[in-house]
């Protein structure tokens, strides 16, 4: 598949929940989960900025969906992110059994980015998604939305 209009409306609102996280002082990522019906369900932002770095809104949502759906309206789904999935977060979305995942901006354009910029390097490995869950239909990124991330993503981790 390839991100279609409506895709790109609710990653703006991803986008939007990162501004969110950054305004409150966290790392810039927001993440939200449409059914198969095309309703909102869940969305949340980064909040790491108190030490729990595994406090990401993609976990949340893998958290949350198997609390509150089914496996069949979960496989239905699909997960919206500002960012591509950290690896956590991708086994998390595989293991819960949640479908495709969109996202504005890879894992390789922030490490792009944050090299241009002189930021130390994840503690973790940024592997693409397609790595770490091999089964879920992954699109992105989106270029429209990679000039606004990237600024966000300056904000917060250029030193």
């Amino acid at each position: 598949m390839s991100i279609s209009a409506d895709d790109l409306s609710h990653l703006r609102r991803c986008v939007e929940l990162a501004r969110e996280a950054l305004e409150d002082g966290d790392e810039p990522f927001g993440s939200l989960l449409v059914d198969g019906d095309g309703v909102v369900r869940f969305e949340d932002r980064n909040r790491v900025k108190d030490g729990d770095h595994t406090r990401h809104p993609e976990l949340a949502i893998a958290m949350w969906a198997v609390a509150h759906l089914a496996p069949v309206q979960r496989i239905r789904a699909t997960v919206y992110t500002s960012g591509e999935h950290c690896p956590m977060c991708a086994a998390a979305h595989a293991w819960v059994g949640l479908g495709r995942i969109v996202y504005a901006t890879s894992s390789e354009q922030l490490r792009s980015w944050q090299a241009e910029w002189g930021t130390p390097a994840a503690p973790v490995a940024g592997l693409p998604i397609s790595t770490v869950a091999p089964r879920i239909p992954v699109d992105g990124p989106a270029s429209e939305l990679a000039e606004e991330m990237k600024v966000l993503y300056e904000a917060k981790f250029r030193r």
